[in-house]
């Protein structure tokens, strides 16, 4: 069945939802994104996702054209339209129609864009693990692109993915510049050390993930001693467990990196800590999506 697709301060089927093809976001990638999961009709930390949305949007100088509450009221009523209890949500705002020049002055108003789907899968197994190379691709410098900024040019990380792809592995774990970890093609990465501390690489060279930061609240409650500090590949290959996590995949354990097996190639304790507490925190909170019926009500 088709969905229901917000676009252009409008629902539409999704055969019809469209952008013009002289939008930037599409011309150059400029714009910015965000996934965010529903769990159990709620939308989990929506408010710590529009926050990143705008900042990103801060900093690439695009002006939301509408006001944040409706904005969230937009992503709701998405949600509420395509029946989602347990979904994905992915929000877009491009920079707009312009020329073919990259110049952002002759964009007009931006595109905002809302998808909401029942299902995601970012790997096609992750019950017993995925399985990671080392991208021969690395992460951009600060001083060439800022992680921070969620944009719509993935084209760094789809590349990484590529090379997985054609390694036969399920994930693509991407170096910064100076040859230290920074994350994995669509994930934050955490290592256990023989000494069983969580440890993930800071933000410096990495997006600041949402399910990252969540992950860190949960180790603090549940007494996993955690750091974000850097640490290289003999770091990873040598480490009593690897996970990676972000809102698609949410918590998962990587069994084996560069063919080096992790552990005893299996789901270790302390992921299997992190993924029972997670599927908890992710289901007793968020924004309430409502009803249909109950949204005709309010209005």
């Amino acid at each position: 069945m088709a969905g229901i697709i917000y676009v252009s301060g409008d629902f539409r089927r999704e055969q019809d939802a469209m952008v013009h093809v002289l939008d930037h976001g599409l011309l150059y990638g400029d714009g910015v994104f965000e996934g965010i999961r529903a769990y159990s009709g709620r939308v989990f930390k929506l408010d710590r996702h529009l926050d990143r949305l705008y900042d990103s949007a801060r900093a690439l100088r695009i002006e939301i054209p509408i006001a944040r509450a409706e904005l969230e009221a937009a992503v709701l009523d998405t949600c509420r339209r395509n029946g989602i209890t347990d979904g994905y949500i992915r929000l877009v705002v491009t920079r707009g129609r312009g020329d073919l020049g990259i110049n952002p002055r002759s964009c007009g108003r931006p595109e905002i864009v809302i998808i909401a789907r029942a299902e995601v899968a970012l790997y096609a197994e992750t019950a017993r693990g995925v399985r990671m190379i080392t991208s021969s691709f690395r992460r951009p410098s600060p001083d060439s692109l800022s992680p921070s900024i969620k944009s719509l040019n993935y084209v760094n990380n789809v590349l990484a993915r590529m090379e997985a792809n054609d390694r036969g592995a399920d994930e693509a774990l991407m170096l910064d510049a100076s040859g230290y970890v920074a994350e994995a093609s669509a994930d934050n990465i955490f290592i256990v050390t023989h000494q069983g501390r969580l440890v993930t690489p800071p933000t410096a060279t990495n997006l600041n993930g949402i399910t990252r930061e969540t992950v860190l609240e949960i180790a603090a409650g549940l007494g996993i001693p955690a750091d974000e500090r850097m640490f290289n590949l003999f770091d990873v290959w040598s480490a009593r467990e690897v996970i990676v996590c972000g809102t698609g995949a949410e918590i998962v354990p990587v069994v084996s990196v560069d063919n080096r097996t992790i552990g005893d190639g299996g789901i270790g304790p302390v992921a299997e800590r992190l993924i029972e507490a997670y599927a908890r925190v992710v289901r007793s909170s968020g924004t309430p999506i409502g009803t249909a019926a109950a949204a005709q009500t309010a209005h």
